[in-house]
């Protein structure tokens, strides 16, 4: 098994933006600025705030952190997206999810300015802003040092919109996508037949990721030796994290892996810092 070290990646991103903004400094630019959101006071929101602001401090760029309670309207939510819009100092401005029910993320992600929105949620943003987790899973599929080239992969996903997206960025580098959604995927795994059908056809892919955050329900039925996974959930089980991959179950076949924790999840908040950058550059050359 190899395992797809997000960490050293993360680290290897981190070291470059270091350089690139320790070298707009020196001739006399600002730092760059990232505005983070946070609603609420869940304990793992908090902790993967505190993991960016960090991480941006680490890179030399500047954060600033809005808190808001859950019994803010969305009214104050939205005020509070259209000042960081029109604020010239703000460079990404960052929402913390999952937000509370109450709240229409989508309405409120769709407010932010294109130019500004580093997760890569926005359907008007610049086309050099990619959405992180699809960074991430480049930068995996990079690491492995393979050709991927006319190759295939399957995907098990919550979003539609994350399915879409992945399947076009998949498509640019000419891997074609295959997909079941999580609420498919539980109708199939009722059933016997259903489900060893799912998982012969998954065997045969190249590729699988796994974006649900239904903690170690792929098991060694569902891949074949020579795969790459790359585990995209991530599901908090007392103190520990469990990825969408049982780990244990699938640690003595020959694939490429990136593991929960230490994979993706490092590789996004690199990446999120990756686009604060271009987005302050582009900003910086209107």
């Amino acid at each position: 098994m190899n395992i797809i070290d997000g960490k050293k990646i993360a680290e290897k991103i981190k070291n470059n933006l270091a350089k690139e903004i320790y070298d707009l400094i020196q001739v006399g630019n600002r730092r760059p600025s990232l505005a983070i959101v946070l609603v609420g006071d869940r304990s793992d929101s908090k902790l993967y705030v505190s993991l960016k602001e960090k991480s941006a401090k680490e890179v030399g760029i500047d954060t600033s952190l809005y808190l808001l309670n859950e019994n803010d309207s969305e009214d104050v939510f939205m005020d509070t997206i259209n000042f960081l819009n029109q604020d010239d100092n703000v460079d990404g401005i960052l929402i913390q999810l999952p937000l509370p029910k109450k709240f229409n993320t989508n309405k409120i992600l769709q407010n932010i300015n294109p130019e500004k929105d580093v997760d890569g949620f926005c359907t008007g943003r610049s086309s050099e802003i990619l959405s992180p987790v699809l960074m991430a899973i480049r930068e995996s599929l990079t690491n492995v040092k393979k050709d991927f080239k006319n190759t295939k992969a399957f995907l098990f996903y919550n979003s539609e919109i994350f399915r879409d997206e992945t399947k076009v960025f998949l498509k640019k580098n000419d891997i074609l996508l295959d997909s079941v959604s999580s609420d498919d995927f539980d109708q199939k795994r009722k059933e016997k037949r259903s489900l060893e059908l799912l998982q012969t056809k998954t065997r045969e892919y190249d590729i699988l990721i796994s974006a649900v955050g239904s903690p170690r329900f792929i098991k060694k039925e569902f891949l074949s030796d020579g795969m790459t996974i790359i585990d995209v959930g991530i599901t908090k089980e007392g103190e520990k994290v469990f990825g969408d991959v049982d780990f244990e179950d699938v640690k003595k076949m020959d694939l490429n892996i990136t593991p929960v924790p230490g994979g993706v999840g490092p590789m996004t908040v690199a990446c999120v810092l990756k686009n604060t950058l271009i987005a302050y550059k582009l900003r910086q050359n209107k």
